[in-house]
């Protein structure tokens, strides 16, 4: 154990090789040899080997197991984890009536996190759910150190998923999944490195809001696009008046643009097919009516 104390406090490495060693420590006692079983623990081992030898080659069938590629085989002699590390995959020996095994399965398990009622920093109710991938790194504490593993896993995702989506506002949950995903893997992984599980992923699938939040905010983003199609309209009509301004000084200094627009606007109608008779009336015929003005 690491205590400060005033002038001669061990550093923060001191203390992280001390926090390892012990670990390692707890680690290797469970993978101790098989010591400590007493004389009568020999003697019942003793017997168990004379038993096996009398009733050959019956007993094979019973001292012989087989674990699959994706498992490994915890081994318990008179209670106590076998010396080495955990068998399989393959074949491999027990003793009949002193030992037992429990098989651990070493592949990749998903899980989904239930949807979870969470209170978010800025007091916006939200149903979040995710999905875990972890799988078994260390079959014997994953055996020797908690009852369930997966039960404990699963609740502990529950819980992890609440506390850091309690940290964090409505923005933050809906634009940054992946930083809540990568806080949420690494606490995972850290609180479950002494159950012997490793978690390789984790990812938020899905986040419900109330209807009335709902509707609050489609009214909210209507309105601003509501607002922004306005503010662009009046900045196309005033262009649109400054570029008419523009061309009625240029039509005033020469006459005979007037005269040409009002074919071109002629002609433009006429290409339509419409069923409108236009008798266009010459500007010479205006002049005198413009100089009354």
């Amino acid at each position: 154990m690491c205590i400060s104390e005033s002038r001669h406090a061990p550093s923060l490495r001191e203390c992280s090789k001390d926090y390892k060693d012990t670990k390692l420590l707890s680690v290797s006692s469970l993978e101790s040899p098989d010591i400590g079983i007493g004389l009568c623990g020999w003697i019942i081992v003793g017997l168990s080997i004379l038993l096996m030898l009398a009733t050959l080659p019956l007993s094979i069938w019973m001292c012989i197991k087989i674990v699959k590629e994706y498992e490994r085989a915890i081994i318990f002699r008179l209670g106590r984890i076998l010396r080495g590390r955990a068998k399989g995959p393959g074949l491999f020996f027990i003793l009949p009536c002193t030992d037992n095994f429990i098989n651990v399965d070493m592949r990749t398990i998903t899980f989904d996190i239930p949807p979870q009622e969470v209170l978010t920093k800025d007091s916006v109710t939200v149903s979040v759910d995710g999905v875990v991938y972890y799988r078994v790194q260390n079959a014997t504490l994953a055996v020797a150190n908690i009852t369930n593993a997966d039960a404990a896993t699963r609740l502990l995702a529950q819980t992890t998923l609440r506390n850091v989506l309690g940290t964090k506002n409505l923005a933050e949950i809906l634009s940054d999944r992946e930083e809540i995903a990568h806080s949420m893997q690494t606490t995972l992984d850290d609180a479950t490195d002494d159950w012997g599980i490793k978690v390789e992923r984790v990812e938020i699938k899905d986040v419900k809001l109330p209807q009335q939040l709902q509707r609050a905010m489609a009214a909210e983003a209507e309105a601003s696009r509501e607002a922004r199609a306005k503010v662009i309209a009046a900045e196309g009509e005033m262009n649109a008046s400054r570029a008419l301004k523009e061309a009625s000084l240029v039509i005033a200094e020469s006459p005979s643009g007037l005269q040409l627009r009002y074919l071109q606007t002629l002609n433009t109608i006429a290409a339509e097919k419409n069923s409108t008779i236009i008798f266009p009336l010459p500007m010479d015929m205006m002049q005198a009516f413009m100089k009354r003005d």
